[in-house]
């Protein structure tokens, strides 16, 4: 396993990290807990030693998982979490003042709740799990940070930026007070590398890429006769003809680069690995397959230039997530 450094917190991570939101038991359906736990073993095993989870991921299921394996290991293993807003909108909404999301008191008490999920005493990395630049230099929520800081309960702190609005954390970034930003990259989506990804350059911060398989549309397996099972949000997320429209999109991919179906995850994890910017990628994994198979790719070698000139062609500027 190769190992970034993540920022400005000097933490050496595994390129690629372990992504909890499909163990949480919401949202994603299909997880079971036994497997899960066998999946983030096999995956220490190999090498990973980073570990992205939510207290909103399944009401704080996948925290609980992910501190049962960290107590368990005697690997120094890294784990980021993050606090829900208070309004639970998802992303950010324009206008929406930061004490509606992000007030001091709500900021302590979801971070204890989660070092009481975990059953750890420090959290490495404490996020927002939306963010707006319009929050730079409102509300206490900074005081709030720095008590948590000093008080030894997160060793540092960072955003996950609103979906597809890379340059809505610029202005934090800026300032100096964030470590670490996490953010949608990967073949389809990479408007990151326009402003985003030199800002986080020149200050140091550390970059966490979420969603790099497209939420399974870049894996090469989701085909127009796919089904999800019931409650799966993937049922909305792929909705209509959008499933078609992918695996399209990911044919030509497979064309242009002559590859085959088969090596289309490693290529998106290649593709995201080969900017300088990442510190870590953090693909799902529900299951010890997912885990040798993922881990296998983070072995510091990214694709070559020629393949990534051929995708650059394949940016597809779009948001599944809106209704």
């Amino acid at each position: 396993m190769n190992y970034r450094t993540l920022g400005k917190t000097g933490f050496k991570v595994s390129e690629i990290g372990y992504g909890a939101w499909g163990i949480g038991q919401s949202s994603w359906i299909g997880a079971s807990d036994d497997e899960s736990l066998q999946a983030l073993h096999k995956a220490v095993d190999l090498g990973l030693n980073f570990i992205d989870t939510a207290l909103g991921y399944g009401n704080g299921h996948s925290e609980k998982l992910i501190g049962q394996v960290v107590r368990e290991r005697s690997e120094n293993i890294y784990v980021a979490t993050k606090i829900p807003p208070k309004n639970k909108q998802w992303p950010a909404q324009v206008g929406v003042p930061v004490e509606e999301t992000f007030p001091a008191e709500h900021v302590i008490a979801c971070t204890e709740e989660s070092l009481r999920n975990l059953g750890l005493e420090t959290i490495d990395v404490q996020q927002f799990h939306v963010w707006s630049d319009e929050w730079v230099d409102q509300g206490d929520w900074l005081e709030a940070i720095d008590k948590l800081k000093r008080e030894g309960k997160i060793r540092s702190f960072g955003v996950s930026i609103n979906d597809y609005q890379p340059e809505n954390a610029i202005k934090l970034i800026e300032t100096g007070v964030v470590d670490t930003v996490q953010v949608i990259y990967n073949i389809f989506e990479q408007s990151p590398e326009d402003a985003l990804f030199p800002a986080c350059q020149k200050h140091n911060v550390g970059v966490i890429v979420r969603v790099p398989l497209d939420e399974g549309g870049l894996t090469g397996r989701i085909t127009p006769d796919t089904i999800f099972p019931e409650g799966d949000f993937r049922n909305n997320y792929f909705r209509g003809d959008r499933k078609q429209e992918v695996f399209e999109r990911v044919q030509k991919i497979i064309a242009d680069l002559n590859i085959s179906s088969e090596q289309m995850s490693e290529t998106a994890l290649r593709f995201i690995l080969s900017h300088p910017a990442v510190s870590a990628v953090i693909p799902g994994m529900r299951s010890v397959r997912h885990a040798e198979l993922n881990c296998q790719v983070g072995d510091g070698k990214g694709l070559l230039k020629e393949q990534l000139e051929q995708l650059r062609a394949h940016r597809w500027i779009r948001n599944f997530y809106k209704a």
